[in-house]
């Protein structure tokens, strides 16, 4: 189970990151909010990686 969570960890990012450019070449005035988006997510994925 603890290996499935580290894989998820680091697949977590590739994923959001991928989405995330997905949807910017769509609707490009959705840049400033996926950015946000992402860097909140990040930061709570390094958060929760701490505890």
């Amino acid at each position: 189970m603890g290996m499935m969570q580290g894989e998820m960890f680091v697949a977590m990012p590739s994923l959001v990151s991928l989405l995330a450019g997905i949807a910017i070449l769509i609707w490009p005035r959705l840049l400033n909010y996926i950015v946000a988006f992402y860097l909140i997510l990040m930061g709570l994925v390094g958060l929760v990686s701490l505890l």
